[in-house]
């Protein structure tokens, strides 16, 4: 165990000199290692500093880029492209409220007039944005109602789903395309993937009715009644359930 000796402190002999001079000469090799090992750390810094300060740098501009980007691109763009929205959607809903210009009016909105863009321009231009996802889902719809099924199942496939409803919509219109093209049990799939994908009042009580309605149209009366009845058992007010006992009777005849 070492002792602390008080400064001017002289040994009483010659063996606790010798001691000393021991300990004094262990203390000088320390903190010699430390001072070359210092020395050696100074050294690879100062030789690495080009280095050293590069990779500071790329991490510097990465994240500045990555604010920068978001703040002076990516946020305009998406500004820019809900902006296009405003025309193309005009046409849209008007074509939804028409009878006689229906079709004219879905044609506008996916390809846009008068210098103005429609949603295929939208989706082309503006890809990644919130916007171009929305006019990708609006797309199919149009193709759906224009009959065009092939196309509306290709661009509904594509929607990506960032809003429950939305995706329920985007598969159910899915399966209306491929029932108008006689595809019942695709049909089917996509009206259960829709019901399943959120569980509200309004798109829930309608895919279970489609749902029920494809099945009874391959002779899955089983599935159809349990689909059916559980519009009205879960969803009495719903518009399905107004004569949901005539479909429960197709459904429960041999």
């Amino acid at each position: 165990m070492a002792t602390y000796k008080k400064r001017g402190y002289k040994p009483k002999n010659k063996e606790e000199e010798r001691t000393l001079a021991e300990q004094g000469s262990t203390t000088a090799e320390v903190f010699s290692a430390l001072d070359e090992s210092a020395s050696r750390s100074e050294q690879w810094v100062a030789r690495n500093q080009n280095y050293i300060l590069g990779v500071i740098g790329v991490i510097a501009v990465a994240v500045l880029g990555y604010l920068g980007y978001n703040q002076f691109v990516q946020e305009p763009r998406n500004a820019s492209a809900a902006n296009e929205m405003l025309y193309p959607n005009q046409y849209f809903n008007q074509a939804l409220e028409s009878t006689a210009e229906k079709d004219s009016l879905f044609l506008l909105a996916l390809n846009g007039a008068e210098g103005k863009y429609g949603y295929l321009d939208i989706i082309e231009e503006y890809s990644g944005t919130p916007s171009a996802n929305i006019a990708t889902y609006a797309a199919g719809m149009a193709y759906k109602e224009l009959k065009q099924y092939d196309k509306a199942i290709e661009y509904l496939e594509q929607v990506n789903p960032d809003e429950e409803i939305t995706a329920s919509l985007a598969l159910g219109g899915i399966g209306d395309s491929f029932f108008q093209l006689g595809q019942a049990a695709d049909a089917l799939g996509y009206y259960e993937k829709a019901f399943a994908e959120d569980d509200n009042t309004l798109t829930t009580p309608l895919y279970l009715h489609k749902a029920g309605i494809a099945a009874l149209e391959l002779g899955q009366k089983e599935k159809a009644l349990k689909y059916f009845q559980r519009i009205k058992d879960d969803y009495p007010d719903a518009n399905e359930a107004r004569n949901i006992d005539a479909f429960i009777g197709m459904a429960q005849t041999q």
